[in-house]
């Protein structure tokens, strides 16, 4: 399931690579990191992530949240607003999941909702907002993925409890694969830019640490303007 397409992420390879070697999908010659004209920031708190693309959303209704499938699907087939699927107690934030697969990634009110893998896949914006969930961690030397957190609802691992069973090794390997792509398609949505918050508070780190290894500055962020205006607060220690 990994895409090839050279229109997303600025027409560069490079982050689609480092993506590979920083969810540990393969190994490849982007460990340090990419460069190209691409935003990408690592979020504290899922309200921040929601107010970044709702500000980017407003410039051409091209911005969306998505999230992992790790939250039950109770608002499907329902319209009620008041009723919501995506819950992060920690910082009080809600979240419905997309109410229509049709219309979510064009109608204007759906910038409140989110959307899956199911429903983003195929399709591209400006900005995306990635919520990773708890299917996937960092235990600080790896990158641990976990069915048992994925949503009841979700379809794409049908059937992995049963061959569990019957293979846990291969299994685990399937798992393993598909959660990992899952989050790669997530986070390769936007053209220009990607915001990221991550339940795990570990991975948070980790994913700072790795865009650390190429670029320092305070908000986490690869945008070029800020690479700049990095560069010249160094200068001044120099």
């Amino acid at each position: 399931m990994k895409l090839e397409s050279q229109f997303r992420c600025n027409g560069s390879d490079g982050y689609l690579s480092w993506l590979d070697d920083v969810l540990e999908i393969g190994n490849t010659a982007n460990f340090d990191g990419f460069e190209f004209d691409y935003e990408f920031k690592v979020v504290d708190n899922p309200n921040e992530l929601r107010e970044l693309i709702e500000e980017k959303n407003k410039i051409n209704n091209k911005a969306r949240v998505v999230a992992g499938y790790c939250w039950n699907w109770i608002t499907e087939g329902k319209s009620d607003s008041a009723v919501f699927d995506i819950s992060i107690e920690k910082y009080n934030f809600k979240m419905s999941w997309n109410l229509s697969n049709t219309t979510w990634a064009i109608a204007g009110d759906s910038i409140n909702q989110a959307g899956c893998i199911h429903t983003s896949q195929g399709l591209e914006f400006d900005y995306v907002g990635v919520i990773i969930g708890n299917d996937i961690r960092y235990d600080g030397r790896r990158i641990i993925t976990d069915f048992t957190k994925r949503a009841k609802t979700d379809k794409s691992l049908s059937g992995i409890k049963k061959m569990y069973r019957e293979n846990r090794e291969n299994a685990l390997k399937v798992a393993d694969q598909i959660i990992k792509n899952t989050y790669r398609t997530l986070m390769s949505r936007g053209q220009k830019g990607c915001y990221v918050y991550c339940v795990d508070e570990r991975l948070q780190d980790y994913l700072k640490e790795r865009l650390n290894k190429f670029y320092k500055p305070v908000e986490y962020s690869c945008a070029p303007q800020d690479r700049d205006k990095a560069a010249e607060d160094n200068s001044e220690l120099i």
